[in-house]
This record gives structure tokens, sequence and C-alpha cells, in this order.
């Protein structure tokens, strides 16, 4: 088995347990960070209590945590390349997340290996992903 193959196979095994692992950020600044986002997510419960106004552009990020990349019951408008890489094991985490807000389709070029790959998410994030992702973290079933 090539180390490639295996390392890939090693960061699946991994990655359920680092979704689980305690967020490093600050919630409560991640909470004031969150505008960034309140432009295109929001966060609803699954019984409609709403946390952030749900915005029509991007998916609900009520348990991102932990969640694979590019599959969000309801929401048809992932690109190709994030369903591709949820399909090939991206789940949510820390790291992964923080990867991916600072540069959506570059992180998506590096995990896919497609040099054209592109994310419908064309925001960058400036700064405090640590923190948004521990506020998001909160929202876990």
């Amino acid at each position: 088995m090539s180390k490639l193959k295996s390392f890939a196979i090693a960061a699946l095994c991994v990655a359920p347990f680092a979704a689980s692992a305690e967020p490093t950020g600050d919630a409560a600044a991640g909470e004031q960070n969150f505008r960034q986002c309140a432009s295109c997510h929001g966060i609803v419960d699954p019984d409609g209590t709403v946390i952030q106004r749900l915005a029509p552009t991007g998916p609900n990020l009520w348990g991102v945590s932990g969640r694979q990349a590019g599959a969000y019951e309801g929401y048809a408008r992932f690109s190709g390349a994030i369903v591709a890489a949820g399909e090939d094991g991206l789940v949510w985490n820390e790291e992964t997340f923080v990867a991916y807000v600072n540069d959506p389709s570059g992180y998506l070029r590096e995990v896919t290996g497609d040099s054209r790959a592109r994310s419908n998410m064309n925001h960058r994030l400036r700064g405090s992903a640590e923190d948004i992702y521990a506020y998001l973290a909160q929202f876990s079933e």
C-alpha cells in the first residue's frame, strides 16, 4: 500500500475523533465574529429554533462540527468539489474548518488534488476562524 494511501486511511480514521475534540477558540468572540458569516449562513436547530437568522445563500451551520463536507440535507448549492471532498472523507473539525474558511477554493484544490476545484463560498474569513469554530461547535447534536 502506498504511503499516501496509508496516510489517507489513517486521516479518515482519526477524523471522527478530531471532530469531537474541544475547540481551541473563544466561543464568545466567535459569536461576535459570526457577523462575517451571517450574510450567507445561519444557525437553526432541527426543531426550528433560530439561533442566527438563516440566510438563503449558504447552508445552515447547525451541526457543522463533525458533519461530512458538502452534505446538508435540503441544501443543493454545494460545489461539485466540496461534495467530492466530503464523499472522499472530508469531515468538518477545527483543523479542516479553519483551513477551508481561510481559502475555500485553495483548500479544495489541495484536498482534492484538482487544480480547477472551486468552492461556491467566495468569502475568505479574516482572522478569528478558531473562535467562530468554537462558537459553531456548541450547536451540534
